[in-house]
Protein backbone atom coordinates (compact mmCIF):
# COMPACT_ATOMS: atom_id res chain seq x y z
CA UNK A 1 0.00 0.00 0.00
CA UNK A 2 1.21 3.50 -1.23
CA UNK A 3 0.81 6.31 1.25
CA UNK A 4 1.42 9.30 -0.30
CA UNK A 5 1.37 12.55 1.85
CA UNK A 6 3.39 15.12 -0.29
CA UNK A 7 0.34 16.67 -1.74
CA UNK A 8 2.00 20.23 -1.62
CA UNK A 9 3.98 19.13 -4.03
CA UNK A 10 1.95 17.56 -6.51
CA UNK A 11 -0.99 15.40 -6.46
CA UNK A 12 -2.47 12.49 -8.45
CA UNK A 13 -4.53 12.95 -11.06
CA UNK A 14 -8.04 11.81 -10.62
CA UNK A 15 -9.79 9.71 -12.96
CA UNK A 16 -12.10 12.83 -13.97
CA UNK A 17 -9.30 15.01 -15.54
CA UNK A 18 -7.19 11.94 -16.62
CA UNK A 19 -10.39 11.16 -19.19
CA UNK A 20 -10.81 14.55 -20.05
CA UNK A 21 -7.33 15.22 -21.03
CA UNK A 22 -7.57 11.62 -22.79
CA UNK A 23 -10.48 12.38 -24.60
CA UNK A 24 -8.39 16.18 -26.06
CA UNK A 25 -5.30 13.84 -26.55
CA UNK A 26 -7.21 11.16 -28.77
CA UNK A 27 -10.46 12.80 -29.49
CA UNK A 28 -10.06 16.29 -29.60
CA UNK A 29 -6.92 17.14 -30.48
CA UNK A 30 -7.19 19.83 -33.02
CA UNK A 31 -4.97 23.20 -32.57
CA UNK A 32 -7.95 25.83 -31.09
CA UNK A 33 -6.08 28.30 -33.24
CA UNK A 34 -6.71 26.36 -36.14
CA UNK A 35 -9.90 27.75 -38.17
CA UNK A 36 -11.21 24.19 -39.71
CA UNK A 37 -14.18 22.78 -37.87
CA UNK A 38 -11.89 20.83 -35.54
CA UNK A 39 -9.85 23.45 -34.53
CA UNK A 40 -13.28 25.04 -33.67
CA UNK A 41 -14.31 21.85 -31.09
CA UNK A 42 -11.05 22.26 -29.97
CA UNK A 43 -11.48 25.98 -29.29
CA UNK A 44 -14.91 25.12 -27.36
CA UNK A 45 -13.21 23.11 -25.21
CA UNK A 46 -10.46 25.75 -24.42
CA UNK A 47 -13.83 27.99 -23.85
CA UNK A 48 -15.48 25.79 -21.67
CA UNK A 49 -12.67 25.02 -19.34
CA UNK A 50 -12.46 28.51 -18.91
CA UNK A 51 -15.83 29.27 -18.00
CA UNK A 52 -15.65 26.69 -15.49
CA UNK A 53 -12.80 27.62 -13.76
CA UNK A 54 -14.60 31.32 -13.81
CA UNK A 55 -17.30 29.98 -12.52
CA UNK A 56 -15.39 28.60 -9.27
CA UNK A 57 -13.79 31.78 -8.91
CA UNK A 58 -17.02 34.11 -9.04
CA UNK A 59 -15.19 36.19 -12.22
CA UNK A 60 -15.42 36.39 -15.86
CA UNK A 61 -14.76 34.17 -18.45
CA UNK A 62 -12.45 36.76 -20.55
CA UNK A 63 -10.76 37.29 -16.83
CA UNK A 64 -9.01 34.16 -16.76
CA UNK A 65 -5.68 33.19 -18.83
CA UNK A 66 -3.97 30.03 -19.09
CA UNK A 67 -0.50 29.51 -18.44
CA UNK A 68 1.77 27.05 -18.90
CA UNK A 69 2.56 26.70 -15.49
CA UNK A 70 1.86 28.70 -11.88
CA UNK A 71 5.09 29.80 -12.09
CA UNK A 72 4.59 31.51 -15.30
CA UNK A 73 1.58 33.01 -14.10
CA UNK A 74 3.27 34.60 -10.93
CA UNK A 75 5.90 36.04 -13.14
CA UNK A 76 3.68 37.06 -15.74
CA UNK A 77 1.61 39.03 -12.67
CA UNK A 78 4.81 40.15 -10.73
CA UNK A 79 6.53 41.46 -14.13
CA UNK A 80 2.94 42.72 -15.96
CA UNK A 81 2.41 44.71 -12.46
CA UNK A 82 5.01 46.54 -12.30
CA UNK A 83 5.79 47.69 -15.74
CA UNK A 84 2.07 49.01 -16.02
CA UNK A 85 2.50 51.06 -13.25
CA UNK A 86 6.43 51.75 -13.05
CA UNK A 87 5.35 55.43 -14.01
CA UNK A 88 3.73 55.86 -11.07
CA UNK A 89 5.80 54.86 -8.42
CA UNK A 90 8.79 52.80 -7.58
CA UNK A 91 7.97 50.23 -4.41
CA UNK A 92 6.51 47.03 -4.46
CA UNK A 93 5.31 44.91 -1.04
CA UNK A 94 5.39 41.61 -0.21
CA UNK A 95 6.65 39.12 2.06
CA UNK A 96 9.64 37.17 3.48
CA UNK A 97 7.88 34.25 3.21
CA UNK A 98 6.93 34.14 -0.65
CA UNK A 99 7.22 30.58 -2.78
CA UNK A 100 10.52 30.95 -4.99
CA UNK A 101 8.62 31.74 -8.56
CA UNK A 102 7.61 34.88 -6.63
CA UNK A 103 10.66 35.31 -4.43
CA UNK A 104 13.29 35.57 -7.34
CA UNK A 105 11.56 37.99 -9.30
CA UNK A 106 11.62 40.04 -6.33
CA UNK A 107 15.13 40.03 -6.43
CA UNK A 108 15.31 41.18 -10.13
CA UNK A 109 13.39 43.97 -9.57
CA UNK A 110 15.75 45.28 -6.33
CA UNK A 111 18.32 44.78 -8.86
CA UNK A 112 16.50 46.99 -11.15
CA UNK A 113 16.03 50.21 -8.71
CA UNK A 114 12.53 48.95 -7.10
CA UNK A 115 12.15 49.49 -3.85
CA UNK A 116 11.12 45.81 -2.64
CA UNK A 117 9.63 46.00 1.10
CA UNK A 118 9.61 42.27 2.72
CA UNK A 119 6.97 42.05 5.41
CA UNK A 120 8.37 39.92 8.51
CA UNK A 121 6.38 37.32 9.77
CA UNK A 122 4.98 37.19 12.94
CA UNK A 123 5.21 33.77 14.87
CA UNK A 124 2.14 31.92 13.06
CA UNK A 125 3.91 32.98 10.04
CA UNK A 126 1.99 35.55 8.79
CA UNK A 127 2.41 38.85 7.83
CA UNK A 128 1.52 41.42 10.29
CA UNK A 129 -1.68 43.76 8.88
CA UNK A 130 -0.01 46.68 11.13
CA UNK A 131 2.96 46.34 8.98
CA UNK A 132 1.43 46.08 5.86
CA UNK A 133 -0.63 49.31 6.72
CA UNK A 134 2.52 51.28 7.89
CA UNK A 135 4.59 50.35 4.17
CA UNK A 136 1.85 50.56 1.66
CA UNK A 137 1.89 54.45 0.38
CA UNK A 138 1.43 56.34 -2.26
CA UNK A 139 4.21 55.14 -3.96
CA UNK A 140 3.23 51.26 -4.05
CA UNK A 141 2.40 49.82 -7.56
CA UNK A 142 2.58 46.44 -6.56
CA UNK A 143 1.43 43.80 -3.48
CA UNK A 144 2.32 40.54 -3.66
CA UNK A 145 1.51 37.79 -0.79
CA UNK A 146 0.85 34.34 -1.14
CA UNK A 147 -3.13 32.75 0.78
CA UNK A 148 -1.13 29.99 2.17
CA UNK A 149 1.89 29.34 2.45
CA UNK A 150 3.53 26.11 0.85
CA UNK A 151 5.67 24.69 4.05
CA UNK A 152 3.54 25.57 6.90
CA UNK A 153 0.18 26.17 5.46
CA UNK A 154 -0.40 29.50 7.30
CA UNK A 155 -2.65 31.17 6.31
CA UNK A 156 -2.37 35.27 4.93
CA UNK A 157 -4.91 37.93 5.79
CA UNK A 158 -4.91 38.65 2.17
CA UNK A 159 -8.53 40.23 2.47
CA UNK A 160 -6.40 43.44 4.28
CA UNK A 161 -3.53 44.25 1.25
CA UNK A 162 -7.11 46.02 -0.31
CA UNK A 163 -7.73 47.74 2.99
CA UNK A 164 -4.18 48.88 3.15
CA UNK A 165 -4.33 50.46 -0.40
CA UNK A 166 -7.51 52.17 -0.69
CA UNK A 167 -6.26 53.71 2.98
CA UNK A 168 -3.41 55.90 1.19
CA UNK A 169 -4.75 55.99 -2.96
CA UNK A 170 -2.29 54.11 -3.36
CA UNK A 171 -1.93 52.73 -7.46
CA UNK A 172 -0.61 49.71 -6.45
CA UNK A 173 -2.07 46.11 -8.37
CA UNK A 174 -2.89 43.56 -5.66
CA UNK A 175 -1.33 39.70 -6.25
CA UNK A 176 -1.76 36.91 -4.53
CA UNK A 177 -0.31 33.70 -5.19
CA UNK A 178 -3.60 31.31 -4.38
CA UNK A 179 -1.84 27.73 -5.37
CA UNK A 180 -1.96 26.20 -2.28
CA UNK A 181 -5.33 27.69 -1.27
CA UNK A 182 -7.23 26.92 -4.47
CA UNK A 183 -9.65 23.98 -4.09
CA UNK A 184 -9.34 24.38 -0.42
CA UNK A 185 -10.65 27.52 0.72
CA UNK A 186 -13.34 29.46 -0.61
CA UNK A 187 -11.25 32.00 -3.41
CA UNK A 188 -13.27 34.99 -4.76
CA UNK A 189 -10.76 37.34 -5.91
CA UNK A 190 -13.03 40.19 -6.85
CA UNK A 191 -14.76 39.99 -3.23
CA UNK A 192 -11.49 39.98 -1.60
CA UNK A 193 -9.98 43.02 -3.86
CA UNK A 194 -7.24 40.84 -5.20
CA UNK A 195 -6.38 42.52 -9.15
CA UNK A 196 -4.24 39.46 -10.20
CA UNK A 197 -4.36 35.29 -8.75
CA UNK A 198 -2.07 32.60 -9.77
CA UNK A 199 -3.78 29.19 -9.86
CA UNK A 200 -1.80 25.88 -10.66
CA UNK A 201 -3.47 22.48 -12.12
CA UNK A 202 -1.20 20.09 -10.67
CA UNK A 203 -1.51 21.02 -6.92
CA UNK A 204 -5.38 20.43 -7.34
CA UNK A 205 -5.70 16.87 -8.95
CA UNK A 206 -4.88 18.05 -12.29
CA UNK A 207 -2.35 16.90 -14.72
CA UNK A 208 1.03 18.88 -14.73
CA UNK A 209 1.82 22.08 -17.10
CA UNK A 210 -0.94 23.86 -16.76
CA UNK A 211 -2.09 26.66 -14.57
CA UNK A 212 -3.81 29.86 -14.60
CA UNK A 213 -3.72 33.95 -14.16
CA UNK A 214 -6.97 35.52 -12.85
CA UNK A 215 -6.57 40.04 -14.37
CA UNK A 216 -9.88 41.62 -13.34
CA UNK A 217 -10.66 44.48 -14.49
CA UNK A 218 -8.66 47.21 -12.85
CA UNK A 219 -5.23 45.50 -14.33
CA UNK A 220 -6.34 44.86 -18.07
CA UNK A 221 -3.08 46.90 -19.14
CA UNK A 222 -0.81 43.61 -17.98
CA UNK A 223 1.69 42.77 -20.70
CA UNK A 224 3.18 39.00 -21.26
CA UNK A 225 6.55 38.80 -20.68
CA UNK A 226 7.14 35.78 -23.17
CA UNK A 227 6.37 36.44 -27.21
CA UNK A 228 5.06 34.50 -29.85
CA UNK A 229 1.86 33.54 -31.47
CA UNK A 230 -0.65 35.49 -29.57
CA UNK A 231 -2.04 33.18 -27.64
CA UNK A 232 -4.50 33.56 -24.79
CA UNK A 233 -5.21 36.83 -26.07
CA UNK A 234 -1.22 37.69 -26.35
CA UNK A 235 -0.24 36.86 -22.65
CA UNK A 236 0.99 33.54 -22.76
CA UNK A 237 1.88 32.62 -26.89
CA UNK A 238 2.63 28.89 -27.74
CA UNK A 239 -0.74 26.54 -28.36
CA UNK A 240 -2.51 25.74 -25.51
CA UNK A 241 -1.73 22.89 -23.28
CA UNK A 242 -5.67 21.67 -24.04
CA UNK A 243 -5.29 18.41 -22.88
CA UNK A 244 -3.69 19.50 -19.33
CA UNK A 245 -6.82 22.12 -19.20
CA UNK A 246 -9.42 20.27 -19.81
CA UNK A 247 -7.95 18.15 -17.18
CA UNK A 248 -7.74 21.40 -14.75
CA UNK A 249 -11.08 22.28 -15.19
CA UNK A 250 -12.32 18.59 -14.96
CA UNK A 251 -10.44 18.05 -11.99
CA UNK A 252 -12.15 21.83 -10.86
CA UNK A 253 -15.40 20.59 -11.40
CA UNK A 254 -14.95 17.61 -8.95
CA UNK A 255 -14.17 19.65 -6.47
CA UNK A 256 -15.89 18.39 -3.38
CA UNK A 257 -17.82 20.68 -0.85
CA UNK A 258 -15.24 23.08 0.00
CA UNK A 259 -16.18 24.32 3.43
CA UNK A 260 -17.19 20.51 4.24
CA UNK A 261 -14.26 19.23 3.62
CA UNK A 262 -12.10 21.72 5.08
CA UNK A 263 -14.05 20.56 8.34
CA UNK A 264 -13.54 16.93 7.49
CA UNK A 265 -9.66 17.53 6.69
CA UNK A 266 -9.11 19.66 10.30
CA UNK A 267 -10.60 16.66 11.72
CA UNK A 268 -8.25 14.02 10.28
CA UNK A 269 -5.19 16.99 11.04
CA UNK A 270 -6.30 17.19 14.66
CA UNK A 271 -6.48 13.08 14.92
CA UNK A 272 -2.82 12.80 13.39
CA UNK A 273 -1.50 15.25 15.75
CA UNK A 274 -3.15 13.67 19.09
CA UNK A 275 -1.56 10.58 18.07
CA UNK A 276 1.37 12.26 18.23
CA UNK A 277 0.80 14.24 21.31
CA UNK A 278 3.00 11.92 24.23
CA UNK A 279 5.77 11.44 21.43
CA UNK A 280 8.76 14.48 22.89
CA UNK A 281 10.45 14.50 20.20
CA UNK A 282 7.83 15.26 17.39
CA UNK A 283 7.67 19.02 17.43
CA UNK A 284 4.96 20.52 14.90
CA UNK A 285 6.04 23.98 12.70
CA UNK A 286 2.98 24.98 11.51
CA UNK A 287 0.33 26.99 13.35
CA UNK A 288 -2.53 25.49 14.91
CA UNK A 289 -4.75 27.94 12.39
CA UNK A 290 -2.69 26.86 9.49
CA UNK A 291 -4.26 25.20 6.55
CA UNK A 292 -5.20 21.89 8.05
CA UNK A 293 -4.07 19.73 4.45
CA UNK A 294 -0.25 21.40 5.34
CA UNK A 295 1.64 20.12 8.69
CA UNK A 296 5.10 20.70 8.45
CA UNK A 297 6.79 18.86 11.53
CA UNK A 298 10.28 17.73 13.31
CA UNK A 299 11.52 14.81 14.60
CA UNK A 300 14.25 16.08 16.36
CA UNK A 301 17.35 13.79 16.29
CA UNK A 302 16.31 12.33 12.67
CA UNK A 303 17.70 14.38 9.95
CA UNK A 304 15.02 15.20 7.57
CA UNK A 305 16.50 13.19 4.26
CA UNK A 306 17.20 10.16 6.81
CA UNK A 307 13.50 10.12 7.90
CA UNK A 308 12.15 11.03 4.14
CA UNK A 309 14.36 7.97 2.99
CA UNK A 310 13.24 5.61 6.16
CA UNK A 311 9.34 6.28 4.99
CA UNK A 312 9.94 6.18 1.48
CA UNK A 313 11.34 2.36 2.07
CA UNK A 314 8.12 1.41 3.34
CA UNK A 315 5.75 3.37 0.65
CA UNK A 316 5.27 6.44 2.60
CA UNK A 317 5.76 9.80 0.73
CA UNK A 318 6.44 12.98 2.56
CA UNK A 319 8.65 15.76 1.62
CA UNK A 320 11.46 17.85 3.70
CA UNK A 321 9.45 21.29 2.58
CA UNK A 322 9.05 22.76 -0.52
CA UNK A 323 9.33 20.69 -4.14
CA UNK A 324 11.35 23.60 -5.03
CA UNK A 325 14.00 23.75 -2.51
CA UNK A 326 15.78 20.84 -3.79
CA UNK A 327 17.60 20.24 -0.37
CA UNK A 328 18.83 23.66 0.90
CA UNK A 329 17.71 24.93 4.22
CA UNK A 330 14.02 25.99 4.50
CA UNK A 331 13.99 29.87 4.21
CA UNK A 332 10.83 30.06 5.70
CA UNK A 333 11.33 27.87 8.97
CA UNK A 334 14.64 30.48 9.31
CA UNK A 335 12.06 33.50 8.64
CA UNK A 336 9.80 32.44 11.61
CA UNK A 337 12.76 31.64 13.99
CA UNK A 338 12.71 28.02 14.23
CA UNK A 339 15.72 26.21 15.52
CA UNK A 340 17.99 24.57 13.49
CA UNK A 341 18.01 21.30 14.73
CA UNK A 342 14.10 21.37 14.15
CA UNK A 343 15.11 22.57 10.58
CA UNK A 344 17.32 20.38 9.76
CA UNK A 345 14.91 17.14 11.00
CA UNK A 346 11.55 18.61 9.36
CA UNK A 347 9.49 17.28 7.19
CA UNK A 348 6.46 18.15 5.56
CA UNK A 349 3.14 16.48 5.30
CA UNK A 350 0.40 16.94 3.03
CA UNK A 351 -3.04 15.83 2.92
CA UNK A 352 -5.09 15.69 -0.53
CA UNK A 353 -9.30 15.52 -0.55
CA UNK A 354 -8.28 11.62 -0.76
CA UNK A 355 -6.31 11.02 2.34
CA UNK A 356 -7.78 8.72 4.65
CA UNK A 357 -7.48 7.77 8.46
CA UNK A 358 -5.94 4.71 7.79
CA UNK A 359 -3.51 6.23 5.88
CA UNK A 360 -2.91 8.93 8.80
CA UNK A 361 -2.42 5.46 11.15
CA UNK A 362 0.11 3.90 9.22
CA UNK A 363 2.15 7.21 9.09
CA UNK A 364 2.29 7.61 12.36
CA UNK A 365 3.09 4.06 13.17
CA UNK A 366 5.63 4.60 10.52
CA UNK A 367 7.17 7.43 12.56
CA UNK A 368 6.80 6.31 15.77
CA UNK A 369 8.86 3.18 14.51
CA UNK A 370 11.63 5.35 12.66
CA UNK A 371 11.75 6.74 16.62
CA UNK A 372 12.60 3.69 18.28
CA UNK A 373 15.56 2.18 15.10
CA UNK A 374 17.20 5.43 13.92
CA UNK A 375 17.86 6.86 17.22
CA UNK A 376 20.38 3.92 18.17
CA UNK A 377 22.25 4.24 14.87
CA UNK A 378 22.64 8.01 15.70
Amino acid sequence: MEIYLDNSATTRVCSEAASAAVSVMTEIYGNPSAVHSFGVKAKTVLENSRRVLADTLGAEPAEIYFSHSGTLANNTAIFGAVNARKKMGNRIVTTRLEHPSVARCMDVLEEQGYQVIRLTPTKDGTFDPMELLDVVNKNTILVSAMLVNNETGAINPVEMISRAVKRVSAPALIHVDAIQGFGKLPVKPGKMGIDLMTLSGHKVHAPKGVGALYIGKNAKNIKPVIFGGGQENGLFSGTEALPAIAGFAAAVNSFPNIGQKLSETVKLRDYMLSLFKDNPRVHINSPADALPYIVNMSVTGIPSQVLINYLSDRNIYVSAGSACKKGHRSEVLSSLGVGSNYIDSAIRVSFSRYTTREEIDIFVSAVNDAVKNIRTKL
